[in-house]
C-alpha cells in the first residue's frame, strides 16, 4: 500500500506549489522521472499518484500536466445513473471512467477531483470512489493529495487512511489561526491521520503552535516567484533551489521519509 502524504492550507499560502515540489522529489528519487509505465502497460512500481482534490485544480498547471476530465464529472454521471459508457455496469463504468481521467505525467499519474458535490446524493459514487482509489493506490509507492483547507474529499472519506498530513501557513497572525482550525478540523476526521504537522512557507523562523507539530520552514524564493511568473513548471525549477531543498530536508529529517529504501 502506497505512503500518503496530504498537504493542506488556505488559498494563497503556497500549498500548491509545496504540493509539486513533494511530488517532484519523490519522482526524483524513485529514479523515474521520465516514465511511469512498465512495459505492459500497469503504473510503475515506483511511480507517485498525484490527486488534485483542491476545486481551484491548479496542481496540474505546476507539474505539467491537463487533466482532460474530473472524478466530480465522472461521480455525477454514477450519482444520475448514467454510465459512463452505454452498455457497462454502473461500477465498471465507474471505474473505467476513473482510469480514464488519470493523466500521465514525469514520472507520476494525476487524478483531478475537481469541483464540490452538487444538491445531489453522492454516498454510493464516493464509496465506489474509495474502494477503487485503495485499489490504484497499491500500484503506487506514494500518493500526494493537494487539498483546500476544508479538505472536502478528506472530510467525505474519499480515501481510508493519511501518513502525513502536512498544513502549510504562512507566519501571520491569519496563517496561525487558519493553520489551527486545520488542526483542529483534521482531529475530527473520520478517517486515521497518522501524522500532522506546519509547513511555514516564505519564512526561515519557525513559529510555534501549543500542541502542534512544527514540520519546518521554506525560505521565499525568488526563483520559484520567476518560474510561477513564466508559466514554468515546478520541474524547471533549478534543483539548488532554497525552496526545494527545505522540502527535501522536511521529507527526508522531519518526516522519515526515504523513497529509495521504501520503494525498492
Amino acid at each position: 500500500m502506497a505512503k500518503t502524504i496530504a498537504i493542506s492550507g488556505k488559498g494563497g499560502s503556497g500549498k500548491t506549489t509545496l504540493a509539486a515540489m513533494i511530488i517532484r522529489y519523490l519522482c526524483e528519487q524513485e529514479g523515474t522521472p521520465f516514465c511511469n509505465k512498465s512495459q505492459n502497460g500497469n503504473p510503475h512500481r515506483g511511480a507517485v499518484l498525484a490527486v488534485d482534490a483542491d476545486p481551484n485544480s491548479c496542481l496540474g498547471l505546476m507539474i505539467g500536466v491537463e487533466p482532460e476530465q474530473t472524478i466530480a464529472e465522472i461521480r455525477e454521471k454514477a450519482a444520475e445513473k448514467s454510465p459512463t459508457v452505454p452498455g457497462m455496469d454502473r461500477v465498471r463504468s465507474f471505474e473505467y471512467g476513473i482510469q480514464q481521467a488519470i493523466t500521465e505525467g514525469r514520472g507520476f499519474d494525476l487524478l483531478t477531483m475537481g469541483r464540490p458535490e452538487g444538491p445531489g446524493c453522492y454516498c454510493a459514487a464516493n464509496n465506489l470512489l474509495r474502494q477503487f482509489l485503495d485499489k490504484l493506490s497499491g500500484a503506487y509507492s506514494y500518493v500526494v493529495m493537494d487539498n483546500e483547507a476544508g479538505m472536502e474529499h478528506l472530510s467525505r472519506r474519499t480515501t481510508n487512511n493519511i501518513d502525513l498530513l502536512c498544513i502549510v501557513a504562512e507566519t501571520t497572525a491569519l496563517g496561525a489561526v487558519t493553520a489551527r482550525r486545520i488542526f483542529e478540523l483534521a482531529e475530527k476526521l473520520p478517517i486515521t491521520v497518522k501524522e500532522t504537522g506546519v509547513i511555514w512557507n516564505k519564512t526561515d523562523k519557525a513559529k510555534e503552535l501549543d500542541g502542534i507539530n512544527i514540520l519546518g520552514c521554506v525560505p521565499y524564493d525568488q526563483a520559484v516567484c520567476s518560474a510561477s511568473m513564466q508559466a514554468k513548471t515546478i520541474f524547471d525549477l533549478e534543483a539548488g533551489s532554497s525552496a526545494f531543498l527545505a522540502v527535501k530536508e522536511i521529507l527526508e529529517q522531519k518526516m522519515k521519509v526515504n523513497p529509495v529504501a521504501m520503494g525498492k
